[in-house]
């Protein structure tokens, strides 16, 4: 635990429902983003907009829905990497200028944004917020190119970093992902309508059919229900993020080609092969540990068990109480179910360790919930570099296997023993047929394939 979910990304073209699709897509994609949301929608004349802070079912009801109007809309829910926690920041942009209104989503980060961001000052343009998204719309509108087209892959070619993009006006409709292929982007139909999403969770919530996934440096252009595809932007080796196999993505979406689900129960089949635990009980740190602990369970005959249940409804905000309680933080999303723990050795299954203090008050709670040992077993290798490209990732300093290493780590948290996924067994369970090289794993390596500006 400790990362944060990045943003999701949902449009739909041809369809009389159009907005209301967008929102039930952007709830199916909660989990990448609950700071603020958004929908624009065009009846093929004007944009509408409506977005706010919050999650997705309280920012929109029945009325607003109806106001979005229209065949075509794209949607945004989001977690801030770059511009903040912020009303300004909240995404879609929608932006005038030279080829008329404009609208975009972005899921990614970009690397150079602060340079560009103050070329287009310069040139005189006012920007609402620190976003990179903005930055990406004010420098379409900007261009010089002849067409909606050319003026994105101009736009395009001057960004660096990871982006997976949706951009609307009346009539077109535009996804894109960078060359890289950073984050996923796939592409379903329904009836004539074609849908974009970040996952495909979001395909089968509406009942639509998966297609396929938009290829790193793809474009693909929809207008009046038919799809052209290119690929203009110059060709990189693909480096999808491995994070969203480990943790980001739903568990029944397919991400990258592959089933999420499958490939984390594969981590834990690997992890209990490789670092065996003497256990009465595997235990997943829910949610995004119990696919791992499913696998681990199955390979090793342990039993697995809901020995730590979450509570799903915590708000944007709580009050704390004014008297200390040990661990409050963690408490008020996690609670031991002390008659499953109680006399129990029990290995903890968990898919990172970011800065260590939550997993240090994990494995206190299950040791005062009478747990006679604690292991814990991690479904990645350790996290010791920062991601530059769409993950809220804490400063390498503060990551704990930057300074630490795995018996340090493991007196750190507390724990009776502590091993790790290697990157070799990662690779294997996400199918990289290079074995270390066929997607980012920057966070684990450092080998960043954009590199970050100093």
């Amino acid at each position: 635990m400790g990362f944060k979910d990045e943003c999701g990304v949902f449009g739909i073209t041809q369809h009389s429902e159009a907005a209301n699709l967008t929102y039930l897509g952007l709830y199916a994609l909660q989990h990448r983003g609950q700071e603020a949301a958004g929908i624009c929608a065009t009846d093929g004349i004007v944009l509408r907009l409506h977005k706010d802070q919050g999650y997705v079912a309280d920012i929109f009801d029945e009325d607003i829905i109806k106001s979005l109007a229209g065949h075509q809309a794209i949607g945004h829910t989001r977690y801030s990497t770059t511009g903040g926690d912020s009303s300004e920041s909240s995404q879609p942009f929608m932006r005038d200028g030279r080829f008329g209104f404009l609208s975009l989503c972005h899921n990614g980060n970009l690397t150079n944004t602060e340079l560009l961001r103050q070329q287009l000052i310069a040139r005189g343009v006012v920007f609402q917020s620190s976003s990179d998204s903005e930055v990406l719309l004010a420098l379409i509108q900007l261009s010089e190119a002849i067409s909606l087209e050319e003026a994105i892959i101009e736009a395009l070619k001057q960004a660096e970093g990871a982006y997976s993009l949706l951009v609307m006006n009346q009539e077109y409709l535009f996804a894109i992902r960078d060359p890289h292929g950073f984050r996923p982007l796939v592409m379903g139909k329904l009836g004539p309508s074609f849908i974009f999403s970040s996952e495909s969770c979001a395909l089968d919530l509406i009942g639509a059919t998966y297609d396929r996934e938009v290829m790193p440096g793809e474009l693909i252009q929809i207008h009046h229900g038919s799809l052209e595809s290119r690929t203009p932007l110059p060709r990189k080796a693909a480096k999808p993020c491995v994070f969203e196999h480990v943790y980001f993505s739903r568990p029944d979406s397919y991400v990258f080609g592959q089933s999420v689900m499958k490939s984390r129960r594969e981590m834990g089949r690997l992890l209990a092969e490789r670092h065996p635990a003497p256990v009465d009980l595997v235990i997943p740190v829910p949610d995004s540990g119990v696919s791992a602990a499913l696998g681990y369970s199955q390979a090793s005959g342990i039993p697995m068990d809901f020995g730590l249940i979450r509570n799903h409804y915590i708000g944007r905000t709580f009050i704390e109480p004014q008297q200390s309680i040990r661990s409050f933080g963690v408490r008020i999303k996690l609670n031991p179910v002390r008659h499953l723990i109680e006399g129990k050795r029990v290995v903890l299954i968990d898919d990172s360790i970011v800065r260590g203090t939550t997993s240090k008050k994990i494995v206190e709670m299950v040791r005062q919930a009478g747990a006679s040992e604690v292991h814990f077993r991690v479904s990645s290798p350790p996290t010791t570099h920062s991601c530059f490209y769409g993950i809220d990732t804490p400063s390498r300093e503060n990551l704990i296997a930057s300074h630490m290493n795995i018996e340090t780590m493991n007196t750190f948290i507390g724990s009776d023993t502590l091993a790790f996924l290697t990157l070799q067994d990662l690779a294997t369970a996400v199918q990289d047929k290079t074995q270390g090289s066929g997607y980012c794993y920057a966070c684990f390596n450092g080998d960043y394939a954009v590199p970050p500006l100093a």
